[in-house]
């Protein structure tokens, strides 16, 4: 084969081999996943295919992401980043800033974190990419929160709210209304916090984020339970239990535990009417 010919073949192998470790990946099988990206990886250096490597170290780190392993994602986002900086990929960028800060988050690196998200900020800007804006403001949100600065934490979640809404983001719309909430809990402002609650819950429950509605519920019912209010906390509480053992929640325990503590109270509340 012409030497052109062999290298347009070795190109298009990575492709076809890159697009399968994605199959593998959207299928849950992490294992598989790897071997193939680690093959396309090889092909893709020997060939010069700079954004394509770029693209597949991400995948990678995107795995180990996904794998709880938040070390090794990194060193594979900050190969890919020189690169896609390199190539002027600059959607790439931000994705791989993004990515490199919310590693950092989850190894409780709140500086680290806030570096990478600040730096990728204006470059969704450049791109026009909304959704990715919006999705790096919740993050630094996020981050603030952690730190227990609730004003700046609200400040970043109520910017984000918008352009989640114009863009269509329900999922994220509906975890950036239950964050709002939970910072409004922290602040002991529970009506605030309800509200918030309650607009994210028919999200949550449109998009089919079972989990994600768990979690809510259990928040109604916690403040609900604070105002005295067992009747309607246990209601919650008996749908957060049937939700966990849907998606077999690792919580589905612990929820049981609380449901059982508060028809006790409840009991206990009826059985003294003057207390």
């Amino acid at each position: 084969l012409p030497i052109s010919e062999e290298v347009g073949n070795r190109s298009g192998l990575a492709v076809t081999l890159n697009n399968i470790g994605l199959v593998y990946d959207n299928l849950g099988q992490p294992a598989r996943a790897l071997e193939y990206y680690q093959q396309a990886l090889l092909i893709r250096e020997e060939v010069g295919d700079r954004s394509g490597l770029a693209v597949t170290l991400n995948s990678i780190g995107l795995v180990y992401d996904n794998l709880g392993q938040p070390a090794r994602a990194l060193e594979y986002y900050q190969q890919a980043l020189p690169i896609m900086e390199e190539v002027g990929d600059r959607s790439g960028l931000a994705v791989t800033l993004n990515n490199i800060g919310f590693m950092y988050k989850n190894l409780g690196q709140w500086d680290k974190a806030l570096e990478y998200y600040q730096q990728a900020l204006p470059i969704w800007e450049e791109v026009g990419d909304r959704s990715g804006l919006a999705v790096t403001i919740t993050n630094i949100g996020a981050v603030y929160d952690n730190l227990g600065q609730r004003a700046r934490a609200l400040e970043y979640y109520q910017q984000a709210l918008p352009i989640m809404e114009e863009v269509g983001d329900r999922s994220g719309l509906a975890t950036t209304l239950n964050n709002i909430g939970s910072v409004y809990d922290k602040l002991g402002q529970p009506d605030r916090a309800l509200e918030y609650y309650q607009q994210a819950l028919p999200i949550l429950e449109e998009v089919g984020n079972r989990s994600g509605e768990s979690v809510t519920r259990y928040n109604i019912a916690m403040i609900y339970r604070g105002q005295g209010e067992l009747s309607e906390a246990i209601e919650q509480l008996r749908m957060v239990v049937e939700l966990d053992r849907q998606v077999q929640h690792p919580d589905l325990q612990s929820d049981k535990e609380m449901l059982s503590q508060l028809e006790k109270e409840w009991a206990e509340q009826q059985g003294n009417p003057n207390s």
